[in-house]
């Protein structure tokens, strides 16, 4: 009994037998001695953990990289098995080239992307001197396959964002899985990440702002705390980025700005709340989600304009003393500064994306049946015109010395190639009705007085004087002297019989800041005056960034379907989510590398499946709340909230301006649309499953993740580059609007 009691007491339920023994305060420190298990005892020997202990301990670690090593295989894998120039590497692989050349060029998107294509042009060691013809093969200096698998590296790095924005919309891990996989196997995103365009940047940029955004919402609790900041200004950052590699960026922008006004709102409505704290919580947004995103944008229009310095084929689209300030360039070069009757001129409009006065021999085929008058970015011998005097003016002798052209003068212009007089007349424009139509008539001596217009300056950038106009600098309207329009260029295009130029009219109305009844010159020939150089004048930054973003936008709505041609490439918005179609991305002959883009048929199938169900699934739950039901929790709710309804917002903002747009669409305009389709699919497979048995949701997830994964290699060609006869793959042709075969 005593020696019982000489042992140290221990903590109810330890094994004595463990060396791991604590000590009570106050007790006399023993020393456990371990014995050896004999084969006989009774107890069993603890184990080290098992796989699946492993698995769900290191599970943050090892299935990212897991998810990531297999991307960048699927992206990477033959990706320079072609060595043609595939689609619209036409565009943005000679983007690339104009910046390696530092030439100025012209497109519809921001220059971020390009600018990227740019530097991994430069990393290639490649010097910008190909011209990325369509369908032309790469010469063995230029490294393509470097600059594919640097675009490549965006794709493949969208999955494992793609798996920690599950993750942190608080899915289970089966369904975090699964949405990884969906991004992982999908065809159509392996295929278009695996060329030089901007469209892996763009999903890049969508995925990123998506995670961020999920991020910053899981620190809502935690206001104002570093984690807190850092995810705010990720996300501004994000946005930044992606609205600077295509302006579709603008949608996923929106889905962010909606979730911000929610979350204000609510704090607006907390009474508890300081209104100071609400002031910081505003201003910390505006200045996170606003202002930074705009400096990012902001940064690569500084950045584009400080790599092109050198004349190139998109000078038309800026204004003149923009131009006049690159190297090589013609526009302004020994110009005399000051103009006068007889100087030879290109009359440039400068309302945003405003091209140059023109005139060609086709007449309009309504109207007047007269000549036509356009604007016209390309620069050619029909933009040139001459400054004649009124016809009332007896005493112009053109051998006698020059006169000047002031504020105030009445004038006609004639067209240099044709010879006949800008005129207006009584009769509509051919597409603004509202306005007169401006016409070509007679000649230096046939005519009348509706070829008189009248200057009026409205500036000058080198001098407060108006008696005289100059080259460049000057801003004047020219005003109808008979009818007393405007001449105006806006952003309307002719038709196809106008050549898809810009309309030009005269304008009733009169209104002096309408920047597109203003005009300059930009070139100006007369041999009777000392050349000059204008073009030391300078064109604000911010003026030169607005009028380039205006352009691009002006241009991006022109590119409408022209019902004169067929665009085999072109689809409709409808057959995208239900794969209606796919589209060749090079020529079809059996002895070149072909690619097809086309998507995953149940992950396309099953995501947009998944919207339709997920609104049954929101009006049952409304359905059931106005009866009285009160089934879910808090969680439940905000899980539904933000796992569900944002992403489904996020495929609206990313589908509807699609439908509604009269441009020409292609199937690669759905593709960031349809990841916040998988995000939904995810969210409902997760929210059907949760209460099922475990061997269900096993088997509904195994089954799920293997038929993703099966049809990803069943089409996997498509994506990797199909070889030899078109006829061998024939059994990829479910439908005969999938045309990757001629079978």
């Amino acid at each position: 009994m005593a020696a019982a009691n000489d042992r140290a007491p221990v903590v109810s339920g330890a094994d004595l037998g463990d060396a791991r023994r604590r000590n009570v305060p106050g007790t006399p420190q023993t020393v456990a001695v371990t014995e050896t298990p004999q084969p006989d005892d009774k107890k069993k020997v603890k184990k080290g953990p098992s796989p699946l202990e492993i698995l769900d301990q290191w599970e943050w670690l090892i299935a990212p990289i897991l998810f990531t090593a297999l991307a960048f295989f699927t992206r990477l894998y033959k990706i320079g098995l072609s060595n043609i120039v595939t689609w619209d590497e036409a565009h943005f692989g000679k983007f690339g080239s104009h910046y390696l050349k530092r030439e100025f060029y012209f497109d519809v998107h921001p220059p971020a992307g390009k600018l990227l294509v740019g530097l991994s042009g430069y990393l290639a060691g490649y010097n910008g001197s190909f011209e990325f013809k369509s369908g032309e093969t790469y010469p063995p200096e230029l490294n393509y396959t470097f600059m594919r698998q640097f675009n490549a590296f965006w794709g493949a790095i969208c999955v494992p964002l793609a798996y920690w924005t599950a993750k942190e919309l608080k899915l289970r891990r089966n369904a975090v899985w699964l949405v990884t996989l969906m991004v992982l196997c999908e065809n159509s995103y392996t295929t278009i990440s695996r060329f030089i365009l901007l469209d892996s940047m763009l999903l890049f940029g969508t995925v990123a702002t998506t995670l961020c955004w999920a991020k910053f919402h899981g620190q809502r609790k935690n206001s104002f705390e570093p984690e807190w900041f850092f995810w705010l200004f990720m996300t501004g950052l994000s946005i930044g980025f992606v609205t600077s590699v295509k302006l579709v960026g603008l949608f996923v922008t929106a889905l962010v700005g909606l979730y911000t006004i929610e979350d204000l709102w609510n704090k607006f409505g907390d009474t508890k709340m300081p209104i100071s704290t609400l002031a910081a919580h505003v201003g910390t947004r505006v200045v996170g989600l606003i202002i930074l995103p705009f400096l990012v944008y902001l940064l690569s229009f500084a950045i584009h304009f400080a790599v092109l310095t050198n004349s190139g084929p998109g000078d038309a689209q800026m204004s003149s003393l923009f131009q006049a300030n690159l190297r090589g360039t013609e526009v302004g070069r020994n110009s005399p500064l000051e103009v006068a009757f007889g100087s030879k001129v290109t009359i440039k409009n400068m309302g945003y994306g405003g091209g140059l006065l023109h005139s060609h021999v086709q007449t309009y085929p309504e109207g007047s049946g007269q000549q036509q008058v356009t604007c016209y970015h390309h620069k050619d011998a029909n933009n040139d015109w001459f400054f004649y005097p009124n016809r009332r003016d007896a005493d112009y002798d053109a051998a006698a010395e020059p006169r000047f052209i002031g504020d105030g003068q009445t004038i006609r212009l004639l067209h240099s190639q044709t010879g006949r007089n800008l005129h207006s007349h009584q009769i509509g424009a051919p597409i603004t009705k509202a306005d007169w139509e401006v016409s070509s008539y007679g000649n230096i001596t046939v005519g009348d007085e509706k070829d008189h217009w009248k200057i009026e300056v409205v500036s000058d950038a080198a001098s407060r004087d108006r008696s005289k106009i100059r080259t460049l600098t000057t801003a004047f309207r020219l005003k109808h002297e008979v009818l007393g329009c405007y001449l105006r260029a806006g952003n309307v295009n002719l038709p196809q019989w106008g050549f898809k130029q810009i309309e030009v009219t005269c304008t009733k109305e009169n209104k002096p800041r309408d920047t597109y009844t203003h005009w300059n010159i930009e070139s100006h020939i007369n041999e009777k005056l000392p050349p000059g150089d204008p073009g030391q004048y300078r064109s604000p930054f911010f003026k030169d960034f607005v009028h380039l973003n205006v352009a691009m936008m002006t241009s991006n709505n022109a590119l409408v379907p022209d019902p004169d041609k067929q665009d085999d490439l072109a689809s409709q918005w409808w057959q995208w989510p239900i794969l209606h179609v796919g589209l060749r991305m090079c020529g079809w002959d059996d002895k070149i590398v072909k690619y097809f883009l086309l998507g995953n048929p149940l992950v396309y199938w099953g995501s947009t499946a998944g919207l339709g169900v997920f609104g049954l699934l929101v009006g049952w739950y409304i359905l059931r709340w106005q009866r009285g039901y009160r089934e879910l929790s808090q969680f439940d709710i905000d899980q539904i909230h933000y796992a569900g309804i944002y992403p489904v917002i996020g495929w609206f903002l990313h589908y509807l301006p699609f439908v509604v747009m009269a441009r020409v669409t292609y199937v690669h305009h759905y593709y960031p649309a349809l990841y916040f389709a998988i995000l939904t699919f995810g969210f409902l497979t997760d929210w059907f499953t949760r209460n099922q048995k475990k061997v269900v949701q096993y088997g509904i997830y195994a089954l799920l993740d293997a038929t993703v994964i099966g049809l990803y290699i069943y089409f996997i060609p498509i994506c990797w580059g199909m070889t030899g006869p078109n006829r061998q793959y024939s059994y990829m042709k479910w439908f005969d609007t999938w045309r990757m075969s001629d079978a």
